[in-house]
């Protein structure tokens, strides 16, 4: 299987967790549990790549931004980075679906979070934050 072939299907994956969570309404433990499987699975491949294509490759020097982007300036190393994003990011969407309804958030209130997350991860996470606050304390008030 080639590095485009498996970007796809990962990215293709990492969208259907994404709808799954869109729509966690209609039964959510099943729904969070398919996204949460779909992360695991890219959490593998993950793993799979590390193992296989950075293990005998030399080491990443993580000390300088340098050394990170020449790293990165290789396809592979390119790809695991890839699904490292989509595999976190994917986690942190179904936590924050997960716990929206325990802090008060409803779901219209949940989408525009998870949208970020998707997008820019640690965004939408920082805005998820936000909205659950907000919605905590106007439930206690």
């Amino acid at each position: 299987m080639t590095d485009d072939s498996i970007f796809s299907l990962a990215n293709m994956g990492a969208m259907a967790g994404w709808l799954l969570l869109a729509l966690a309404p209609l039964r959510r433990g099943p729904i969070l549990l398919a996204a949460r499987a779909v992360g695991a699975v890219l959490a593998v491949v993950y793993t799979g790549f590390i193992l296989t294509t950075l293990g005998g490759g030399g080491p990443i020097d993580f000390t300088k931004l340098d050394g990170i982007a020449a790293s990165f300036s290789h396809p592979a190393v390119m790809l695991v980075g890839w699904i490292h994003y989509l595999a976190f990011d994917l986690w942190v969407g179904a936590w924050e679906a997960e716990v929206a309804p325990r802090w008060g958030v409803p779901h219209w209130a949940l989408l525009p979070c998870l949208g970020l997350t998707f997008m820019f991860g640690p965004m939408g996470l920082l805005l998820f934050l936000i909205v659950a606050g907000v919605f905590r304390l106007v439930r206690k008030a």
